[in-house]
């Protein structure tokens, strides 16, 4: 799957195209998405997005749907690519997965505002907060949602200490999920492609 720069509607594969492309490179498909995921936890996963995950989620979404209609695969471009890291930024969609429906309910209650507390930071930098839910509000008074979607905003001396090869961590401060690991090699060279 090539990436453009810019997800349109002319870039995107027709559904016969996609169909044929998914069989013969659905692994390496695969393997990008769970490259860039890493779990906070045993409930929390981050999956990093970068323009080829996002074109791929599109290509699914209209697959799926068996959308052709030229407004019908605007409207999925238009709700997946705010996604796409615009380099200097990072973006990710953030599952809490807890399969007990009685569970999740309560730990979403728990976990109001979690995703306001999650962070980046690299060895000589304060920790940058994710910026979450842009598009819409995902939680009440009551719960948080279970999924989320977070920008983190890299300072020009960030991306310059990532960009020269210093560590980063990701990590939650909030009360009721406190974690924190550094991000692995593999996975920061691929962040690094999303970085200008």
């Amino acid at each position: 799957m090539k990436t453009h720069g810019h997800i349109s509607a002319e870039s995107l594969m027709t559904l016969e195209a996609y169909a044929k492309y998914r069989r013969e490179h659905h692994r390496d498909i695969m393997r990008v998405r769970q490259l860039r995921s890493v779990s906070l936890g045993e409930h929390m996963h981050v999956q990093f997005e970068s323009e080829y995950t996002i074109r791929y989620q599109i290509q699914e979404m209209l697959r799926i749907e068996r959308i052709f209609e030229e407004k019908e695969i605007q409207a999925e471009i238009d709700a997946y690519a705010p996604l796409v890291p615009e380099g200097s930024n990072w973006k990710a969609t953030v599952l809490l997965q807890f399969p007990d429906p009685q569970v999740r309910r309560a730990q979403l209650a728990r976990l109001i505002g979690v995703e306001d507390r999650l962070f980046v930071q690299t060895q000589t930098s304060s920790k940058v907060f994710a910026i979450a839910d842009e598009d819409l509000a995902r939680e009440s008074a009551k719960k948080t949602s279970a999924v989320h979607f977070v920008r983190f905003e890299l300072s020009p001396q960030m991306v310059a200490d990532v960009k020269a090869g210093a560590g980063v961590t990701l990590g939650c401060d909030h009360a009721q999920c406190t974690q924190a690991l550094p991000l692995s090699h593999q996975l920061l060279s691929s962040l690094l492609q999303d970085l200008h």
